[in-house]
């Protein structure tokens, strides 16, 4: 093989290299990833430069965001996952990644000049997977209601849209959303008592939890000994385990 041959092979080799990685720092070059388990597609970013910056979750539509910054060459993408799933990759602005850069520069000056710096910051300080699109209001003053919502929404404000804003509506809904899945580890229950052991209302799992949990009562108010067992018409076995639960956790507290 001569040695031109060689150095060409050899720089074909080495521009191949270099170019995976950047190959990849753009969500359509990651698509391989939809459909793919959330542990191998981290893996994957990892291996590829990106590094996971923050993740969020909505309560209501059982989904959950990440975003990933590549340093290199200051890129943020935005991976939803539902189900421990990969559903989307896409790309999504340095800001969303918690760094500033060129992306949306122009428009970003845009609205500054027409409400000012704080006002921008405001504005753009929730992300835009936040809305039911995954984009931010072009209109001024929508984004601001939505906002002023959002943040009502996540702290738990009172619900007030004076202006009747259906932008304040969604935003409000939004930081339900988010705090709800925040505080998704909760039971609810305050003090020191262990917390119910309840499945999630309307559920049929719940149903015979509160079935069992009127048994219990009712047994622990009489002075019967705890056991659930003497209700076993009361249940369909495939569900024994939540009236138990529901049996024993009243029992306990009435007892």
């Amino acid at each position: 093989m001569s040695g031109l041959k060689k150095s060409t092979i050899a720089a074909g080799a080495l521009c191949a290299m270099i170019a995976a990685p950047l190959a990849a720092e753009k969500a359509d070059q990651l698509l391989f990833l939809n459909g793919r388990d959330a542990a191998y597609a981290e893996g994957q970013l990892e291996a590829r430069g990106f590094r996971h910056e923050s993740s969020h979750d909505s309560y209501s539509r059982g989904y959950m965001y990440s975003y990933w910054w590549h340093g290199q060459n200051n890129n943020c993408i935005r991976v939803e996952a539902y189900g421990n799933e990969v559903a989307s990759v896409a790309d999504a602005r340095p800001r969303d990644c918690g760094h500033s850069g060129s992306s949306g520069g122009d428009a970003a000056a845009a609205i500054g000049a027409l409400a000012g710096a704080a006002i921008l910051g405001a504005l753009l300080s929730h992300k835009s997977h936040h809305h039911d699109d995954s984009k931010h209001h072009e209109n001024v003053e929508d984004e601001a209601h939505f906002e002023r919502g959002y943040k009502d929404g996540l702290y738990n404000a009172p619900y007030h849209n004076a202006d009747r804003s259906n932008a304040y509506s969604r935003g409000y809904q939004s930081g339900v959303d988010e705090r709800l899945a925040n505080l998704r580890h909760h039971s609810g229950q305050g003090g020191y008592a262990p917390a119910s052991k309840a499945p999630k209302p309307g559920s049929n799992e719940r149903a015979y939890f509160d079935d069992g949990c009127r048994a219990g009562k009712s047994d622990a108010r009489a002075s019967m000994s705890m056991y659930h067992g003497r209700h076993s018409g009361a249940y369909d076995s495939r569900f024994e385990p939540y009236f138990k639960s529901g049996y024993e956790e009243c029992w306990a507290r009435f007892r």
